[in-house]
């Protein structure tokens, strides 16, 4: 003990760690801070999984076009604890989605963005879309199809930006489509850029909180003055403050390591999402399956109609994020508590419901493309030989199963085509084919005529 002590005593004379990191632990905070203060803490630790978990990963992931599919099969399925850090890695991410969101709730619900708070929000606001970039980059970086599919919703989302569109999907996909320089850049983004930064404005947050004080529970009929709040924290914490350890402290150890333990069993028993089919840029031609925390997003943009596009896809995320930075400077003073604070109750339960059911939709709706669709199988397809079974097989490898039906087997977004072969000619097929038609490509670049001969003979046979 007396060896260790004087170890303690030698850095703490050389760095002056404890008498830095001293007053953050003792930092008073108000009375009655319970259980829902803890998702902010949580946060941090799920992003410092995030940060062990992406780093193990990233000795091993090839950020190459040509090598970074194979790269991350290797992962999965061969490198040591490769499956689970994969797991992981991707249950982290939607545990600092998920609690991020919390936290942001749990503030503007007690409104805690009110002065003197404002810039707590704001920073809060920035690592709020910083996190979701993080999980869009992240999928990108899986690099199979559904990944390029999203890639290309996002450069399309970027690319409706008035004056500087073009010059903006340019940077992000290294050149105007998508190449060899484009999973580098998200690359770059997911590992250097957004880490980055989220790790300035984490501390700037950090910062923030030490200087104005955990705010404390609302209660009814006590409003916030600008000209005497500062004032009466001050009295509040002096006269019922408690010390952040151990007080306080202990919820947020607790609940950590339940967050701990549910990311590692999910990693462990769950495991990571599925790898696709390796990316084929002939196949653009529907919207992607993003994760979860995008689905309620992906269902907006396709039940959109089509004359409003360009106004959603660009104005909706740029106005949702001007209101959660403009909402502090607005609203600072006044009632806190939600039960005086109708709107404010009734306007999150709107946008909660409405973000729920969009996210059924999305899990649910018929014009979701299939990608788990199995390849149609000789019974199916009723030949093993001939232009019968090669056109069959063409209609699963091209994508066309995951959109179009073949007896109960593919996705619902297109037409069924079990009998296909009643409804149109073979010049009607070919036509449609070869030029495609609304969210479908036209194959007629990049098919061969023995290709398209084999598609008809097949389609041509579902009677």
């Amino acid at each position: 003990m007396k060896l260790l002590r004087s170890i303690a005593n030698w850095l703490e004379d050389r760095t002056g760690l404890w008498q830095m990191i001293r007053p953050m632990l003792l930092h008073p905070v108000p009375p009655k801070t319970g259980w829902s203060y803890i998702f902010g803490s949580a946060t941090l630790l799920a992003f410092m999984i995030q940060v062990v978990t992406g780093i193990a990963l990233a000795t091993i992931y090839i950020p190459s076009s040509g090598q970074a599919y194979q790269s991350l099969q290797y992962i999965t399925e061969q490198a040591p604890f490769g499956h689970f850090l994969r797991g992981a890695h991707f249950f982290g991410a939607s545990a600092m989605v998920l609690l991020v969101g919390l936290h942001a709730i749990r503030i503007f619900l007690t409104g805690s963005y009110k002065f003197p708070r404002e810039m707590n929000w704001i920073s809060g606001t920035i690592l709020l879309f910083a996190t979701l970039g993080m999980g869009f980059t992240g999928q990108i970086l899986r690099w199979d199809q559904n990944a390029l599919w999203s890639l290309v919703v996002g450069a399309e989302q970027a690319g409706r930006t008035p004056l500087i569109g073009s010059q903006i999907g340019h940077f992000l996909l290294g050149g105007p489509n998508v190449g060899a320089d484009t999973l580098s850049r998200f690359f770059a983004l997911h590992v250097f850029v957004l880490p980055g930064l989220l790790l300035m404005v984490v501390g700037l947050h950090l910062y923030l909180v030490l200087r104005n004080g955990i705010s404390e529970p609302p209660e009814r009929n006590r409003p916030v003055d600008p000209a005497s709040y500062r004032q009466w924290y001050q009295e509040l914490l002096s006269n019922s403050g408690e010390p952040f350890w151990p007080a306080a402290v202990w919820r947020d150890a607790v609940f950590g390591v339940l967050v701990i333990i549910a990311i590692i069993s999910l990693a462990f028993a769950v495991g990571p999402p599925d790898i696709g089919v390796p990316p084929d840029p002939s196949l653009l031609h529907a919207q992607p399956r993003p994760d979860w925390y995008f689905m309620w997003y992906f269902a907006v943009l396709a039940l959109l109609p089509h004359g409003l596009e360009n106004y959603v896809i660009l104005l909706a995320p740029l106005l949702g994020f001007l209101v959660l930075l403009l909402l502090p400077l607005v609203a600072n003073s006044g009632d806190r508590h939600p039960l005086n604070r109708p709107w404010a109750l009734c306007s999150l339960l709107l946008i909660l419901s409405a973000m729920g059911a969009l996210w059924l939709a999305g899990l649910q709706a018929d014009w979701s493309p299939d990608f788990n669709a199995k390849p149609l199988s000789a019974t199916v397809i009723g030949t093993s030989s001939g232009p019968v079974a090669r056109g069959g097989l063409a209609f699963s490898k091209r994508g066309c199963l995951y959109c179009h039906t073949i007896s109960d087997q593919g996705g619902r977004r297109g037409p069924n085509l079990t009998t296909v072969g009643n409804r149109l000619t073979a010049q009607q097929m070919t036509i449609r084919i070869l030029n495609g038609g609304y969210n479908m490509p036209a194959y007629g670049g990049i098919l061969k005529a023995k290709d398209v001969e084999d598609l008809v003979a097949f389609l041509q046979s579902r009677q």
